[in-house]
């Protein structure tokens, strides 16, 4: 009898000695004289306890966390391959509390399958999504984005819907469906777990996009730090072509779509979807005006439709399970589910897929386990290293896009990034405004040269005497202002969230007594 046995090939896993576990196994085994089956599978997001081996048995798959290449012989020894306990043992995966009490949708197969085999894909409902696209019209199609609810996931919540009816409406000779995997945020690694451990999913939702707006050519634009996420899916890519996927005729029909990867070069702005596509073009990413939106004068200045990673990751199960379906998950208008990401002084930092209306304590204890440090968590930022620093009194507002905005917040890409009391949120809002200073494109004057003076204004702050503190502390106010207002995109327009969030809420760690006048307003 032949045991299959999952080892993960995921980053994080890889990071931790995953091809050498994989080695030792199929040594042991072939030592030993047992037949196994080794499959790399994706990550189950559960990265506390990478690597995460999995080993088939009659009642399930049993899961045995942070094994390293010595622990094999032994594991081998207990049993293991009919699910024998050992030391390294967590029991059958799928009742592991953290994974058990999620809602996944969009990484329904994350870790269940071989992110290659296309046998695995279509039993796990892949293509049923592109086949139900295929029995519509464009316009039909948009309808149903629209009628499910989802915006967009990589942090601005546009209606992804509205988008693609903007481009399949517009009368163009080309379109385009450009992916923004230029995932750069802190705390943030859903895009990479999708790419690595689901890429087909990926695939097939950027081809739906197609199909439903008359886009016949994608680009996937993904972070040059990703590159096992980049290999992933350039054989993903050729194995979805060789199986009648792209071209030109998708699944036999009478639409035509190609696919192609394209690297970015490190830049954090280039994650804002105008100098993405400037970069996509071989220019240098810089931001562009706006009007024209992209969906009419985006890529080449033809109709293009930019959604993030999960937003199209999501676009299938949308499709082969039915718009209300999705939409009944949620609260308000922030409908279906978000991949929360724990990071950060987290005890078990990971994946968490929850509809929207989760609260942040929730997040950090029932799934985090509270702080990896064992020490009180004092902030929570929340939205990446643009996003704000939420203070305890904050932890039970529901995860909604406009319950946070209410509050002067962003729910963002879901990252989320836990600082307990030893932190300084001075020292980290005068990093916000140092990261904006390094990371601008330099097109507009607030973002260049006011993070720039930010940087200079918070650490006399910080440092200078009593006396000139509040004048000080008025001018910073004063230029974030001008940030907010003026720059032409987030990148300047949010710097100054993390950075007034943690003057309002934690003015001690500034030198101040008491929380500065306009803070309500902030």
């Amino acid at each position: 009898m032949t045991t299959r046995i999952y080892v993960p090939r995921d980053s994080s896993a890889l990071a931790l000695g995953a091809d050498t576990l994989a080695e030792a196994i199929v040594q042991e085994a072939a030592r030993r004289g047992q037949s196994i089956e080794l499959v790399r599978n994706g990550s189950r997001g559960l990265l506390w306890l990478e690597p995460l081996v999995e080993v088939q048995t009659i009642t399930g798959r049993v899961g045995y966390a942070n094994v390293e290449a010595s622990d094999v012989a032994a594991l081998f020894d207990a049993g293991w391959l009919s699910g024998g306990v050992h030391a390294r043992s967590v029991g059958p995966v799928d009742d592991i509390p953290y994974l058990k009490r999620q809602q996944r949708l969009t990484f329904a197969r994350l870790g269940l399958t071989d992110p290659l085999s296309i046998d695995d894909y279509l039993a796990h409902e892949g293509l049923v999504g592109l086949r139900a696209a295929l029995a519509m019209s464009g316009e039909a199609a948009c309808e149903a984005l629209i009628e499910s609810g989802l915006r967009g996931r990589g942090g601005a919540a546009f209606p992804a819907g509205i988008k693609w009816r903007t481009v399949q409406q517009a009368k163009a000779a080309r379109k385009y469906i450009v992916c923004n995997a230029d995932e750069g945020d802190s705390g943030t690694f859903s895009d990479r777990l999708a790419m690595e451990g689901d890429p087909f999913g990926l695939i097939e939702g950027m081809i739906i996009a197609g199909i439903a707006t008359g886009a016949t050519q994608g680009y996937l634009y993904v972070r040059s730090e990703y590159p096992h996420a980049i290999a992933m899916l350039e054989a993903a890519i050729a194995k979805a072509r060789e199986a009648g996927w792209l071209g030109e005729r998708v699944l036999g029909s009478d639409h035509a779509f190609e696919l192609a990867v394209a690297k970015g070069a490190g830049s954090y702005v280039c994650g804002e979807e105008t100098a993405l596509l400037e970069s996509l073009e071989g220019k240098r990413g810089i931001v562009r005006a706006k009007p024209p939106v992209p969906a009419l004068a985006g890529l080449f200045g033809q109709p293009t439709v930019i959604n993030n990673v999960i937003t199209l990751a999501t676009v299938p199960v949308i499709f082969a399970r039915g718009a209300a379906c999705y939409r009944d998950f949620g609260m308000g208008r922030s409908r279906g589910t978000l991949p929360f990401q724990l990071a950060g002084n987290i005890k078990q930092g990971g994946l968490v897929e929850l509809a929207f209306g989760v609260t942040l304590r929730e997040l950090m204890y029932d799934f985090g386990g509270g702080t990896a440090s064992g020490r009180p968590a004092r902030a929570v930022q929340v939205g990446g290293p643009l996003g704000t620093y939420l203070p305890e009194s904050q932890w039970d507002i529901p995860m909604d896009y406009e319950a946070y905005a209410a509050v002067g917040a962003v729910v963002g890409h879901g990252g989320i990034v836990v600082h307990d009391d030893t932190s300084d949120l001075a020292e980290l809002a005068q990093y916000a405004m140092h990261f904006c200073a390094l990371e601008s494109c330099g097109k507009c004057t607030p973002c260049r040269i006011g993070s720039t003076r930010g940087v200079e204004v918070i650490e006399r702050i910080r440092t200078g005497d009593a006396a000139q503190k509040q004048k000080q502390v008025q001018l910073l106010r004063d230029l974030c202002d001008t940030m907010v207002a003026g720059s032409l995109c987030a990148m300047g327009g949010m710097t100054p969230y993390p950075v007034l969030s943690a003057l309002d809420h934690f003015p001690e760690d500034f030198g101040l007594r008491t929380v500065q006048p306009n803070a309500a307003e902030a």
